[in-house]
């Protein structure tokens, strides 16, 4: 028990902070659908109520990848939170089946909802707490991107780099941006329900948002799925290849490997150098460029070997000055 306290402390803490706001918010979302039996905030209580679950569920899941490796697990765990985001998209996929079916109900038949001003509030609130939740998630897609922005950079700037963020921190900010877009949207669909008497509005309302969370669930199940596998980290492979091939000792590389597990990335190395060297100096030349490697963002563990360099060169990947990333200290 004391070890997976331990574990917790270095969970995702976007994660763990949404999940706290967005249990407040699925509470005072659901008190306010059993008081006016609004459909447009029943959909918006489901979404709350999955994000919740997912959040926390990715939360623990993140905090259990960091486990060392075992004698039983020699790899470690990385691929965990991938694996429990998978599970986690399984709740999100049942409650926007469900958001769809009751929205296609008031859609056939609509009926007026009372309490409009505690609707209202409660989507006004709850607009809030998500924005400022997604704001949060959107500097630590930066922070984690190592990339540095004035201060509506997390709301532009991150989507270009949310490739980069951990699984968890991506998962977040994925689904507060659906959270807060589909609040607006209830809003919206509320004012006009009251106002133009146009009923269907709520049901229309809730199969959006509804649509929203399976766009939610097909993108973190892709994504998670390749990470699951074990994913080759295109930019960081080009970006290691780069920076190895400025060492002046090795005159192509033969093999590079970059796996993403988690979030975590495997490195295999292996370099063509000059046969006359000494073996000394090779395994200096191994030192120097296993410390490198090492200090990139990221990588946990590389393995390095040497070739004879027979004259050719073949490795050109990191040409390409698009995949080549700033060098982390």
């Amino acid at each position: 028990m004391t070890n997976f306290l331990k574990l917790l402390k270095d969970g995702n803490k976007p994660s763990l902070t949404a999940a706290i706001v967005n249990t407040i918010i699925a509470i005072l979302k659901a008190g306010a659908f059993f008081l006016t039996g609004n459909v447009a905030m029943f959909a918006e209580m489901m979404h709350s109520i999955g994000d919740a679950a997912n959040q926390f569920f990715v939360y623990i899941g993140s905090a259990l990848s960091k486990k060392a490796p075992t004698p039983k697990f020699p790899n470690g765990f990385g691929r965990l939170v991938n694996l429990v985001c998978l599970g986690a998209v399984i709740i999100v996929g049942i409650l926007s089946y469900e958001t769809i079916l009751e929205g296609w109900h008031h859609i056939q038949h609509p009926a007026a909802s009372t309490g409009v001003a505690i609707t209202l509030t409660v989507l006004a609130i709850s607009i809030i707490l998500e924005f400022s939740v997604l704001y949060k998630a959107g500097k630590e897609v930066l922070h984690e991107a190592g990339v540095k922005g004035t201060l509506l950079s997390p709301l532009t700037t991150s989507f270009t780099h949310l490739n980069q963020a951990k699984p968890a921190t991506k998962l977040v900010f994925m689904e507060d941006l659906v959270a807060t877009s589909g609040g607006i949207l209830a809003f919206v669909a509320v004012l006009i329900s009251h106002f133009t008497g146009f009923l269907q509005a709520e049901g229309i309302a809730s199969i959006m948002i509804g649509l929203m969370m399976f766009y939610v669930v097909g993108k973190v199940f892709l994504d998670n799925a390749r990470g699951a596998l074990g994913e080759t980290d295109e930019q960081m492979l080009n970006h290691i290849a780069h920076i190895v091939s400025e060492n002046p000792h090795v005159k192509d590389i033969q093999e590079l490997e970059v796996v993403k597990e988690g979030e975590f990335l495997h490195v295999k190395l292996v370099a063509e150098i000059d046969p006359s060297l000494s073996f000394a100096k090779v395994d200096d030349i191994h030192d120097v460029l296993k410390d490198l490697i090492m200090s990139q963002q990221g990588v946990t563990d590389v393995i390095i070997a040497f070739d004879e360099d027979d004259g050719v060169r073949e490795w050109t990947h990191h040409k390409d000055p698009r995949t080549i990333l700033k060098t982390h200290d």
